[in-house]
């Protein structure tokens, strides 16, 4: 059945256990199901993939309710119609106190999940469409008002550019300039500018930082969290270059001294200190020869997004889980 998010009532979820939320709109998604499951502690985050690779054990758990122990909402995100198969199983069980959200892109209109949810009554798809500027406009406004901040409207377009037109994107911007604020500081163009950018490359970094010491929690934490783009793929494949390169420089010398705090302390530039610890971690999981190899996949990786734009945000992050779970040892 189909509804509009506008239409999505708390009743709607007390009445239905499987929805399909599809569409580019993730920071209305985010909203609508902030709303839906407040005041609800049991709900679990996972990716298609991880459900995918351990399909038999989580509905082996689900059965006995090993993996949960009350009612439980399961929200699955970048999900497709590879999942389809799960979900009629799950669905011809009938569980009690089961409620899953399957979290999507953009589907066609011939997406078997898509068709499912669309034909059965019992089953609620959602699409959520991408916001106009005149709607993300109202948005920023209206929270800069409530705030007693004051903006020129032409900074609050540079916001919502910047933002690549995303509402979960320009929501987290304001709540950094709010931040910025409370503390005394003076709101200017160029501040804002600093600020954008700041937020841009340290999502970044932390998550390619996580990656490559193979910390699969914080990695998918980090994707669950943050909005990443297809425009952001081509940044996030440089950053993910640049840190190997680095790691392998290190990498080298660490093989050569076998000393790992002579390793870190040689370091041209400098490894600040708060990211000493995070180098260790990927310097002892990682050789030479595996970031040799790493570094022609990135290569590769850069090669397929330049030719197949739409498709890259599932390109960068299969690749980004992928790497999370190889073996790479010394």
């Amino acid at each position: 059945m189909i509804k509009k998010s506008f239409e999505l009532k708390k009743k709607d979820f007390e009445n239905c256990n499987f929805f399909l939320f599809y569409g580019s709109n993730e920071g209305l998604k985010k909203e609508i199901i902030h709303n839906l499951l407040i005041n609800t502690n049991e709900v679990f985050k996972y990716e298609e993939k991880e459900i995918l690779e351990n399909l038999d054990s989580f509905i082996e758990n689900l059965n006995t309710k090993s993996l949960f122990e009350s009612k439980k909402i399961i929200i699955i995100n970048r999900t497709s119609d590879k999942i389809l198969k799960f979900i009629l199983e799950i669905i011809s069980k009938n569980f009690e106190d089961l409620k899953i959200i399957l979290n999507s892109g953009n589907l066609e209109k011939k997406s078997k999940i898509r068709s499912l949810f669309e034909k059965e009554k019992k089953l609620l798809c959602v699409p959520f469409y991408p916001d106009t500027h005149q709607t993300l406009f109202g948005l920023a406004s209206n929270f800069l008002k409530k705030k007693n901040i004051s903006i020129s409207s032409s900074d609050i377009n540079v916001l919502i550019s910047k933002s690549n037109e995303s509402r979960e994107t320009l929501l987290n911007e304001l709540l950094k300039i709010e931040n910025f604020a409370s503390n005394g500081k003076k709101i200017t163009s160029n501040n804002i500018l600093k600020l954008v950018n700041l937020i841009e490359n340290h999502n970044i970094n932390e998550l390619i930082d996580n990656c490559l010491a193979k910390n699969k929690k914080k990695t998918v934490n980090i994707l669950n969290e943050n909005n990443f783009v297809k425009e952001d793929c081509i940044l996030i494949v440089r950053t993910f270059l640049n840190k190997t390169k680095k790691i392998l420089k290190l990498c080298k010398e660490f093989e050569h001294n076998k000393n790992i705090d002579l390793t870190i302390s040689k370091s041209k530039p400098p490894i600040f200190w708060k990211d000493k610890d995070i180098t260790k971690q990927q310097i002892l999981l990682w050789n030479s020869k595996n970031l040799s190899d790493l570094i022609y996949k990135l290569c590769d990786i850069e090669l397929q997004i330049k030719k197949n734009l739409d498709n890259s945000i599932n390109v960068v992050i299969d690749f980004i889980l992928n790497q999370t779970s190889s073996s790479t040892s010394n």
